[in-house]
C-alpha cells in the first residue's frame, strides 16, 4: 500500500505536456558536443520518458550542461542543472528539476550501447530523475561472460535478456545488468563514436567527472520517419 501511495504521489506531482504524437513522425534530437554530434530517437513506448525530455529540449534545459559523469565501457552521464556554472573540481550528480518520472519498464527496450536511458536515485519505486540521463557505451560480451552476468542479473530482479538481446549484447555491447533497473527511453541513431570518444576522457576518480569539461547543445525537431530512415539509416 505505502508503494501505491508513492507512486500515486508521483503521478500527481509529474507534470505530462505533450500531446499525442504525429504517426508517421518521430522526435529527431540533436546532441551536439566537441567531440561531435549525436542523433538520437526517443521511444512512444515510454511517453512519459519521451515527453518530459521534449518539454525540457524545447525549454532549451540542456544547453551549456555537462556530461558529469563518465566511466569508460560503462556509459556518460549528463543533465545535471548545477553543473552550467560548476566550478572545476566541484561534485555534481545531486542537482535534479523537482520531480520524478514514473519509471516504464518495457522488457523490448534495454541497454544496447547507444541506449539513452533515465538516472535515478535508489528511491523504491525505480522512478527517474526529472532530467538526468545516461547513454550507454557498455562493452562488447562473449558467451562465457554474458552467462555469468546473465547470472547474476537473475539474482538481481531476475530479468533475462532476450536470445536476440543476447545477440545484440556479444555483437555490439552494452550493459545487461541495468536492464529492468532503470527506464530505457530512447537511443542513438548516429555517432555512436562521440559515446566513446567522451567516455574515455581522463577524469577525476572522485565522482568520474571528466578532466576537461564536456558541454552539450541539445536541440529537437519533429521530422519524417522515412526521412529518417533515409538519412540515417534507422527502420522503423
Amino acid at each position: 500500500m505505502r508503494h501505491l501511495l508513492l507512486l500515486t504521489a508521483l503521478l500527481l506531482t509529474f507534470p505530462t505536456w505533450a500531446a499525442k504524437p504525429p504517426k508517421k513522425k518521430d522526435y529527431l534530437v540533436t546532441l551536439t558536443t566537441d567531440y561531435g554530434t549525436m542523433r538520437l530517437i526517443l521511444y512512444n513506448q515510454t511517453p512519459l520518458h519521451r515527453d518530459n525530455f521534449i518539454k525540457l529540449v524545447k525549454k532549451n534545459f540542456y544547453d551549456d550542461l555537462l556530461f558529469h559523469r563518465v566511466i569508460e565501457k560503462f556509459m556518460i552521464q549528463g543533465g545535471d542543472p548545477n553543473s552550467k556554472k560548476a566550478d572545476p573540481g566541484q561534485p555534481l550528480g545531486s542537482g535534479d528539476v523537482g520531480y520524478k518520472v514514473p519509471a516504464e519498464f518495457v522488457p523490448e527496450l534495454f541497454h544496447k550501447k547507444g541506449a539513452l536511458a533515465a538516472a535515478r536515485d535508489n528511491n523504491p519505486e525505480k522512478a527517474s530523475s526529472g532530467c538526468q540521463f545516461y547513454i550507454v557505451q557498455g562493452r562488447v560480451w562473449d558467451d562465457e561472460s554474458l552467462k555469468t552476468q546473465m547470472a547474476r542479473i537473475a539474482t538481481l530482479n531476475g530479468h533475462q535478456p532476450t536470445e536476440a538481446q543476447q545477440q545484440v549484447y556479444k555483437r555490439l555491447g552494452g550493459s545487461p545488468h541495468l536492464d529492468g533497473n532503470y527506464t530505457v527511453f530512447g537511443e542513438v541513431i548516429d555517432g555512436l563514436a562521440v559515446v566513446d570518444s567522451i567516455a574515455k576522457q581522463p577524469q577525476n576518480p572522485a565522482g568520474n567527472r571528466p578532466l576537461k569539461d564536456v558541454r552539450m547543445k541539445v536541440s529537437g525537431e519533429w521530422m519524417k520517419k522515412k526521412k529518417i530512415t533515409k538519412q540515417f539509416g534507422y527502420t522503423y
